[in-house]
């Protein structure tokens, strides 16, 4: 297996859709199919159920999107240490989240502009991990949203963003202008893996234990809520497919960007990414 095919193979898995996943790898779809194609005939195993609305994992495709996260996260560790030997400057971004928030294209022309011989690497996570490999040393600084357990952590809050809930279009609470997090104690929710920071799951569960699907990523948040009718919470300004809407939830704190970092780190390129950083998130 190569490890661009892995990483198509991710990209797939945590979009849940071909169309979407191609955008993100910024290639056509046809080439994308084909290389999943040959994967799940070198696998041996269909990897994907595919569907006109998008795909689901199989459980060999589950199996698989373990391990490759794996093998994929070994070989940036194998790239950041060669690089180091050979005294390139490198900082490893991990980016939680929205790759539509402007802020983050703001960020990343006004740092480009400042240090055009840094090699920035990006590590994507999924939201089972609010620190993005920061613990892990994966990273040297995250762009993500508080709050999760900041030990040994510094954070630096960027912005805040209102909070609502994300509903199927349909649903007879969608045509409301506000709710409170009260009317949806009856629902179910999606929920985080077991692991997830208690901190970071209680947040995003309105401050109490639900029941519902189990999610990782963005887009298995948004295809629970349209199969399973289940309800969760989101930052305010996300586009959202025609089948479901946001209520503005008026008793739910914000949801914070912020720029995080581990404690006593003095990488003078981490001091400067977080100076850039504030600056950008002002406008």
């Amino acid at each position: 297996m190569e490890l661009r095919t892995l990483r198509y193979f991710v990209a797939v898995a945590e979009e849940l859709h071909f169309g979407r996943a191609a955008t993100r790898l910024h290639m056509s779809q046809p080439p994308l199919s084909r290389a999943i194609k040959q994967l799940e005939a070198d696998v041996g195993a269909v990897l994907f159920t595919r569907a006109p609305t998008g795909v689901t994992l199989t459980a060999v495709g589950s199996v698989l999107l373990d391990e490759a996260r794996a093998l994929l996260d070994h070989a940036d560790r194998v790239r950041e240490r060669v690089s180091a030997a050979a005294g390139v400057a490198t900082l490893t971004i991990g980016i939680l989240g929205d790759g539509t928030d402007p802020g983050v294209g703001r960020l990343a022309a006004a740092y480009r502009r400042s240090h055009p011989g840094v090699d920035i690497r990006i590590r994507d996570t999924d939201l089972t991990d609010p620190t993005c490999g920061l613990r892990a040393g994966l990273v040297d600084v995250a762009l993500t949203r508080s709050p999760f357990d900041e030990t040994a952590l510094t954070v630096r809050v960027l912005r805040a963003d209102p909070v609502g809930v994300v509903l199927r279009a349909d649903d007879p609470l969608a045509r409301r202008e506000w709710l409170r997090l009260a009317e949806l104690s009856d629902r179910r929710w999606f929920t985080f893996p077991e692991g997830t920071d208690p901190i970071w799951q209680s947040y995003w569960n309105g401050g109490r234990a639900r029941e519902g699907p189990v999610v990782r990523a963005v887009q298995e948040c948004l295809q629970a809520v349209l199969w399973n009718g289940t309800v969760g919470l989101a930052p305010l300004g996300h586009d959202l497919p025609a089948e479901l809407t946001m209520v503005p939830l008026v008793d739910m704190p914000p949801s914070r960007v912020v720029a995080v970092w581990n404690e006593g780190d003095t990488n003078p390129l981490i001091r400067s990414f977080i100076e850039i950083a504030t600056a950008s998130y002002r406008h």
